[in-house]
């Protein structure tokens, strides 16, 4: 995936920080915090995830569909990929 570093980078910490938000949620649960408190940080990764996975659709449909210097193949391919991608994160 051609990314540039500051992307790569960008998208490093965006993990990182949705796996501080999980790791909250395991020693909340240890700690036996309010449901209301979990859930609102579970809310919070889960949008945490949506917003890793949309950028990530984004940068694969700029990169592998629809980059004018790609031969037909290419994107066929790339769009194939997006469409299995998508029907399982929808499930």
């Amino acid at each position: 995936m051609p990314h540039t570093t500051r992307e790569k980078t960008k998208l490093i910490n965006r993990v990182r920080r949705i796996r501080g938000q999980i790791e909250a949620v395991e020693r909340m649960l240890e700690d036996e915090k309010s449901c209301a408190e979990v859930l609102q940080v579970i809310a919070g990764a889960r949008g945490a995830i949506n917003g890793l996975m949309s950028e990530m659709i984004e940068d694969h449909i700029l990169l592998h569909v629809a980059a004018g210097d790609l031969a037909q193949k290419d994107r066929d391919d790339g769009a194939a990929e997006l469409v299995d991608v998508v029907r399982a994160y929808l499930k």
